[in-house]
């Protein structure tokens, strides 16, 4: 049974230096459908912080930090000052994850998520543009375009949700030192999660 559940949640720790050469370098553009079927580009949030969280709901890390309701919380505090939070499903269909734009909104619907907008990247495109390799795997850009934080949501890579309380808030620590301006002191950590399930 644990290498069935360890098979199905592989966790993956990348190391810090196969995304420190991206840090300070424009991301690249994107142009997906959302789960209400409108069309969102980089370039349509110049001028604002964008912070991009790759889910997956049947991944038990993420379930870890939505059903504390520490993604909501700070979904709500980042989109409340002026960031744009995109969720990102790039789970192929047929494949753990992968949801209709209507599940998609449900699932919102009844965990009380505050992203501004869950995007269907069920191609892939966007995921292996931005090298996301799990779920959660959360990057932050800053007004200019420019990638600040690429990384894990925290510092103990378990699906313990006793662990939210006392793990180092990588992720949220990186935003909101964007949003004020201020410069990054961590802007890389190793992401922990599910493997993001790519279309063959």
């Amino acid at each position: 049974m644990f290498k069935q559940l360890m098979t199905l949640i592989t966790l993956t720790l990348l190391s810090a230096s196969a995304l420190a050469a991206e840090i300070g370098q424009a991301w690249p553009p994107f142009s997906v459908i959302d789960s209400h079927g409108v069309r969102h580009s980089l370039s349509d949030f110049a001028g604002k912080t964008v912070i991009l969280e790759w889910t997956n709901h049947d991944c038990p890390f993420v379930k870890k930090h939505y059903e504390t309701d520490n993604m909501q919380s700070l979904q709500r505090e980042m989109t409340a000052q002026g960031a744009v939070w995109l969720s990102v499903i790039s789970s192929a269909p047929g494949t753990q994850g992968f949801v209709s734009p209507a599940q998609a909104n449900q699932l919102s619907a009844d965990r009380n998520a505050a992203a501004t907008a869950v995007l269907l990247d069920s191609s892939g495109v966007m995921g292996r543009a931005y090298q996301a390799r799990v779920t959660p795997h959360m990057y932050v850009i800053d007004s200019t375009g420019i990638l600040r934080y690429a990384g894990g949501i925290d510092s103990i890579a378990t699906a313990n949700k006793t662990d939210v309380a006392k793990a180092d808030p990588y992720f949220a620590t990186a935003a909101r030192a964007v949003l004020a301006g201020e410069p990054v002191e961590r802007s890389v950590s190793r992401p922990y999660g599910c493997t993001v399930k790519y279309v063959d």
